[in-house]
Order: structure tokens, then sequence, then C-alpha cells
């Protein structure tokens, strides 16, 4: 394209993290042109800060593990809200891919006769969570980007995408960005592209995202014109740190509690048993001396209260704090120093015991940890086919955390590196297949990438304007207050006025400096992306009048029958990005085959 950096492929995808090298391996395993464009550095995506393991029903330490149980636990852990071909299908070939990524060199913690081990983790019947002691996701990270390079998959790192770019037919024909480094613009053209883009976190003011978590992909796709669902299901993960301040937000894995850690209050009461929904009552411990009982004989998991679902855990953490009975930095205490012995903290947890002591001056195996509620993962995302990862809009796919219905109203843990691995596979398959049918090559319209590049540049050019980092400070602050954990209708009324007063700020945003490697432009380039997002959440959350999962309306504290039978359905149908209304609507679950309702119904 004249005046432009210009690339064209096959097959681009945008992020390389799990789900993104994953769709890249397949495309160009299929004989097709691939490119994977990341925002930061080739091995530095998110991924790498999971933890805890892959879940996927091998059944190495329990045999009687099977896909059925995994399905079950997905669905049920999800409130039901999940598309359940999405949930069978990660339920069945996740063992496939963890063999998969051992056979290109991931070296799995091992059983005593050498088989790769699982470990325990919450919401899960039994322990099938493959890991690496701790350092889960650099593995795969490791091993996925060993895989790419191999097979010579052009890599574009530090590049910035800000809009996806269509033909006259509204078909996505490729992409358009700025290398950070220097700020130029680059154009990808392209005859199919994949979003692996990752979550939203850095709306929140505490968050175990990395800076790259802007909610790119997510708006990219509401930009396009795709349809996406479930965007008021934010996951809080029960457990990152809120002190000291060099280490807030950052996640303790949920293996600590795996392992033997135990939940208390200020009063060193385990609280956990006071908040056993009734539907997990009839298999929980009830008292301390039977979860005791498991940590020593290894029993299922579902023993201990310490290790339900995700979204039970934060909301007991918020209850406690709200009570009066938190930690002196506003949350509660995370103890396995008096549980475990140092040697066996070290050797199961050896990231969280070098990072906590280098960071912060915490000895994990010889203190408690303050952890509270901090905002972890997104389970709604672009609403893509469960076989092929296909967006509403043709030519876009999308797989990972910016893809939505797999996980429903809550993810397990460790059901995020499975799905990064199952459906990034699926987004390649898909993405090839649309690709070598597409006839003739993709034509990228000029005078979209001019409007595009004008609205980046804008900035520069106003004086005395808006400062970026202030704009996003009272986002921060705005969805932390009024749409975080606990959620009521005024509050979220009161959002949506603070944000649609934001996107007005942030159009007269004016920052200083050249283009090269400026982090107030970057910032101002985020933006737009991270008002999207927060304004799609909001509108989810006061549309959902219930609680279910990781959604909690404190003035609709009950789930309502009638709404678990329905997605939230969002999406533009103008032209206009972060400024366009955005709109919503119940549209009915897909219906599952009685059979898999039978696996439900019968309890497997």
């Amino acid at each position: 394209m004249t005046g432009y950096e210009t690339h064209r492929y096959d097959v681009i995808v945008i992020g390389a993290g799990g789900a993104g090298l994953r769709a890249a391996i397949e495309a160009k395993a299929r004989g097709l042109s691939t490119a994977l464009v990341c925002k930061s550095l080739l091995g530095k995506a998110h991924t790498v800060m999971a933890e805890g393991g892959v879940a996927a029903a091998m059944g190495n330490v329990y045999p009687e593990d099977n896909w059925q149980v995994h399905f079950r636990d997905t669905m049920r852990g999800g409130k039901y809200l999940n598309h359940w071909r999405m949930a069978q299908l990660h339920a069945q070939e996740a063992p496939d891919r963890v063999y998969e990524l051992e056979a290109w060199g991931a070296l799995f913690d091992r059983t005593p006769d050498g088989r790769i081990t699982q470990r325990d983790f919450g919401g899960h019947r039994y322990a099938r969570l493959a890991h690496v002691g701790d350092r889960t996701g650099l593995e795969l990270i490791r091993t996925l980007q060993q895989k790419a390079v191999s097979m010579d998959i052009d890599v574009f790192m530090e590049c910035k995408v800000l809009r996806l770019l269509h033909d006259a037919s509204g078909t996505i024909s490729g992409a358009v960005g700025y290398w950070r480094p220097s700020g130029d613009v680059v154009v990808f053209e392209a005859k199919a592209v994949v979003l692996a883009t990752g979550s939203i976190g850095r709306v929140y003011l505490y968050t175990s995202n990395s800076w790259e978590s802007t909610g790119d992909g997510h708006a990219m796709a509401i930009w396009a014109g795709a349809d996406v669902i479930e965007m008021e299901c934010v996951q809080f993960h029960p457990t990152g740190m809120v002190w000291p301040l060099s280490v807030r937000g950052l996640l303790v894995t949920e293996g600590v509690r795996g392992d033997g850690g135990a939940l208390k209050n200020s009063e060193g009461r385990r609280f956990m048993f006071d908040y056993i929904p009734e539907m997990f009552r009839a298999e929980t411990a009830e008292t301390e001396e039977e979860a005791d009982a498991w940590y020593e004989d290894h029993i299922h998991n579902r023993r201990t209260p310490d290790l339900l679902p995700r979204d039970e855990v934060a909301r007991a953490i918020n209850a406690e704090v709200k009570a009066g009975r938190g930690s002196p930095h506003g949350g509660v205490y995370l103890d396995i120093a008096t549980r475990r012995s140092p040697d066996y903290i070290r050797r199961r947890l050896p990231s969280m015991y070098h990072q906590f002591m280098e960071l912060a001056g915490v000895d994990i195996t010889a203190e408690p940890m303050e952890v509270g509620p901090t905002c972890h993962y997104m389970m709604g995302g672009v609403r893509v086919d469960p076989e092929t990862q296909a967006a509403t809009v043709p030519g876009l796919f999308a797989a990972g955390e910016v893809a939505g219905g797999m996980h429903g109203a809550n993810r397990l843990g460790g059901n995020s590196l499975s799905d990064l691995l199952v459906f990034g596979r699926r987004a390649g398959m898909g993405a090839s297949d649309f690709a070598q049918a597409r006839s003739g090559e993709p034509a990228v319209d000029a005078a979209q990438v001019d409007a595009v590049v004008a609205d980046a540049l804008a900035p520069f050019g106003r004086d005395g304007g808006e400062n970026p980092y202030e704009v996003h400070e009272e986002l921060q602050e705005t969805m932390q207050a009024l749409v975080g954990i606990i959620r009521t209708g005024t509050e979220l009324v009161e959002a949506l006025g603070k944000l649609g007063e934001l996107r007005d700020r942030t159009a007269k945003i004016s920052v200083a400096g050249g283009r090269a490697y400026n982090p107030g432009w970057n910032l101002a380039t985020d933006l737009p992306s991270m008002l999207t997002v927060a304004t799609a959440v909001t509108q989810g959350a006061l549309a959902r009048r219930e609680s279910r999962g990781a959604h909690t309306r404190d003035d609709y504290p009950d789930a309502d029958p009638e709404l678990g039978k329905v997605n939230f359905v969002q999406r533009q149908t103008a032209e206009g990005g972060y400024a366009a209304p955005i709109h919503i609507g119940p549209e009915p679950l897909p219906e599952m085959p009685p059979e898999l309702r039978g696996l439900l119904e019968e309890g497997h």
C-alpha cells in the first residue's frame, strides 16, 4: 500500500500468547503463509503468568477421571452459561493437546512411575492439572515459541494493532497498527485474521494482568461489527496480593491452596467453612478436622472449602473484609507456612517463594500472605463458532481469553491453559480453511487506513489537552469502585455516566514528544479500547439482573432461572469506534443434546 509499510499473508494472528502461538503453528503446518503480531516481545505474553497447571482429564492420578467428568465440572463452574459444545470439545481434546506439548519438549512434573502428574484445583472433582511446579505457563510459552521458531513463522514484535480492516463486502482483510519503537505505521493484508489478544484487566485498579491487557481484541471485534457475549462475567481471582504495595495485585496461584494452604481471617479462623454453598455441601468437608484429613490422605479436592470455585471464594473473602474480619490492608490471610515444611513449599511452589521473597521480602515458608480479590480473567468475549472459532464477521476468528462461550459465568482454574491449546488449534484450522477457500487477494481500502492513522496521531496536534494518565487512572477507579466484584444497579448507571464523560475527555487528549517509544501516546491509543470494553462490561452487568458465577448483583442476590437460559449479546451496528453506541439484548443459549444434559443430571 502506497505510503505505508505493508505485509501480505494468508493468515495473521494478533497476539503471541498460548492461543496465538498455537493458532499460528496450525496455520503454518497446513502450508499457509502465517504471521504473528504481538504488542510486546515474543515470549513475554501474559500466558507466562499462569502458574498452576493445564486442566486435562488424563486420569494419571485418578483413573476414574474422564472427559465427561471434566465437562460436568466446567459446566457447573460456569453456572451453565457456557456454550455446551465448547465445553465438550475442550474436555475431549485437552489430554491430546497436553501430550502434544510433551512431544514438542514440555517437561511436566512426573508421578513415581513416570507419567505426567496432576494436581488438585478448585472446582475440579479430581486432581487433573498437569503442571511444571508453579511455572506451567512459562513452560507452555517456551515450548510453543520454540515450535513456532522452528517452523520459520514470521513474527512482528512490539507492534500495536489499532484496527481491523475490511473489504467492500465487509469481510475482514487485514489490520493497521504501528511500531512501538518508531511510531511508524504498518499495514497487514490477510485472507483471515485470528484475534488472540488476551484480557481487559488494565481497566481495573487491582489486577493480576500485565500491561498488555487493555482489551484491544475485544474492542477491535466490536468496532468491526462482531458480536460479543457475557461481557459482564469478569473473574476476580480470590488470591491476589494486597500487601506489600510492590506486589499488589500479583497473583498467588491456586496451587498454594491445592498444596495445603488455608484461608484465615484476622481472628485466625478458617472462615471458608461458613460459606459452603448448599450445592457443594454434600461433597465438602464440614469441619476443619475433616479438611485436615483430606490434606493428609490426599482425597479428592472437593473435600475442602478453600478450593471451592473462584467466585465462591472471592465473595467469601469480600464478605469477611466487609464484616471487619480482614487483614490490616484489606484482605485476608493465606497460610501455607504452618501447614507444610519449608522444603516442601520451595520444591512445589518455587516461583511463589522466590518472587515474594525477592520483590516484597515476604517469606511464605515462615509467614502468611495477605491476599484479596484481584481482576484476573475475562470470561466474556467474541462470539465464536465452537468448531472453527469463527466470529460473526467473515474472515475473523478468535481464541483464548478474547473469545467468549467456553467458560460461561465463571472459569475453573487450569481451564484457561487447556482452552488456549484446544481452541488456539481450532482457530488456526478455521482460519486456514477460510483463507484457502477465499478467492483472489484481500483488498484493503486506503481511506480506512488513513482515517485510523489520523485518529491515532491526533493527540500530537493538540496543546493543553487532557492527560492520558489522568484519564486512565479515573477509568480504573471508576471500574474498581462501581463495576467491581459486588455490583448494584444505581452504581452501574453512575458508572455508565462517568464512562461517557471519560470518552469525551479521551477525544481531547494531547501528548508531547515524538512517536518513538512514547508511553503517553501508547496509552492514548490504548484508551479507546479500554473505554469500549469497560462500557460493554458495565452494560452487561446492568442488563443481567441476577447473581450468577463471577457476576454478583447486590440488588439481585439470587440466580434467575430465566436469565440462566440466555446470553447477553452486544454489538455495534454503525461505524464510530469507541464513541458509537453498543446495543445489547438477550439471546437463547444453544440447546444442549439430551445425552450431555444427562451427564449433568446424573452428576458424573
